[in-house]
């Protein structure tokens, strides 16, 4: 199941990892959001101890949100070693975040 990220635990949970983490930026209202839920869960079963996959609620947590510049949800973050390594806004289809997670594995 894909981790909730937070403002507490953003830092301990993936700038502080060195594991690729992918954060979802998304909002309980956004449709887009919704319809790539499914995907977001089945990348976190796939690369289960590989990859932290995890979801951002932007209403909830503003801080990480302004941080990171998020203006406009889904917005996917691909973190390395505490650094944006790589992007997708918008709904995608999962060999898009497959491709960019492989690139950086």
């Amino acid at each position: 199941m894909a981790k909730e990220f937070t403002d507490q635990n953003f830092k301990s949970e993936v700038l502080d990892s060195n594991k690729l983490s992918l954060v979802d930026f998304w909002a309980e209202w956004c449709g887009p959001c919704r319809a790539i839920g499914p995907v977001i869960e089945e990348l976190s079963k796939e690369y289960d101890g590989k990859v932290n996959v995890g979801k951002l609620n932007v209403d909830h947590n503003p801080e990480v949100s302004m941080n990171y510049g998020i203006t406009s949800i889904p917005a996917i973050l691909f973190i390395k070693n505490g650094q944006v390594v790589d992007k997708l806004v918008g709904a995608q289809p999962k060999a898009n975040f497959v491709k960019k997670i492989e690139s950086h594995l």
